[in-house]
């Protein structure tokens, strides 16, 4: 009997079209799927309880002996809006930032902007992502993923620019009553303005003995599929977490690029130079790319 090889998956909006094959195409029950929190994602490739994860980026460098499988990401060219720094006065004077727990790669990015753009060194505490909350004992907050998409569509109507890179909304706007204002910045944004390269925050990360390139075939067959679908994705996005299906569409065809174009890679291979320059990770170590096969499977 052929053991089916168990697969972490992030419970976003954005993962969704990468595993739409597996989870509602022709590729449905080949593997065995579950599914997470980002974090939760590279602990179970850390610990042997998954064989392929996608995982935050950043944790590629932490985690030994995996390949990458080629030519599929979530990456985001210039504005992400799902990754979002939310402060409570303009982040150059925020001296106190809360991290979402969920987040590895956003962390790190949040740090070298930090470091590099900002040239701020606040104080960094990890947090479950309650804005409220997180605003209460801090003056920043870092969200991610479908919580922060909801912040995004929600202060789209009363928000207004501020200073470059900066959007500022009434607080009340998002319950928070720790501040008036809020200022708000996209966190690929800002690292487009410092790099002018785009940030690849997840990769899809198999163990060295298993990438195979029918492996990698599969995953990009259900990668396309989901591109060819986008459309039923965001409907039942829409339902899940009660927001418009036409912007939950844009953000998937506009924002999000799933991908691992020459841009992406360059991206990407900047990110891992800055994270060792900040001791963020040992070294930047050279990429292993899975096998992949010369001509992509139709499903």
């Amino acid at each position: 009997m052929v053991t089916k090889l168990r697969i972490s998956i992030v419970q976003y909006l954005n993962t969704a079209p990468l595993v739409w094959g597996f989870t509602n195409g022709p590729l449905q029950g080949k593997h065995d799927l579950s599914f997470t929190v980002p974090s939760q994602c590279a602990e179970d490739l850390r610990a042997g309880r998954a064989d392929v994860a996608i995982i935050p980026a950043i944790e590629y460098q932490r985690i030994p002996g995996l390949a990458i499988l080629p030519d599929m990401a979530i990456a985001s060219k210039n504005q992400v809006r799902s990754l979002l720094l939310v402060a409570k006065k303009p982040i150059e004077q925020a001296q106190s930032f809360a991290l979402d727990s969920s987040s590895r790669s956003t962390q790190v990015l949040t740090r070298i902007l930090c470091a590099e753009k900002w040239r701020i060194s606040p104080q960094f505490t990890e947090a479950l992502p309650d804005l409220p909350e997180m605003l209460q004992a801090s003056d920043a907050a870092l969200i991610i993923g479908d919580p922060a998409l909801r912040v995004s569509l929600g202060i789209e109507k009363d928000s207004w620019s501020g200073a470059p890179g900066q959007t500022v909304c009434q607080a009340a706007t998002l319950d928070i009553t720790s501040a008036e204002l809020l200022y708000v910045y996209d966190v690929v944004a800002e690292w487009r303005a410092l790099t002018g390269l785009p940030a690849v925050l997840a990769v899809w990360a198999v163990r060295h003995e298993l990438a195979t390139a029918e492996l990698t075939a599969d995953f990009l067959a259900s990668r396309d599929f989901g591109l060819s679908h986008l459309g039923e994705i965001s409907y039942e996005a829409s339902h899940d977490l009660e927001l418009p299906q036409r912007a939950l569409e844009s953000y998937l065809r506009n924002n999000i690029d799933f991908s691992l174009d020459a841009e992406n890679r360059r991206g990407l291979q900047r990110y891992f130079e800055h994270a060792a320059r900040r001791g963020l990770i040992s070294q930047a170590s050279a990429i292993h790319w899975a096998a992949a096969k010369s001509e992509a499977v139709k499903l």
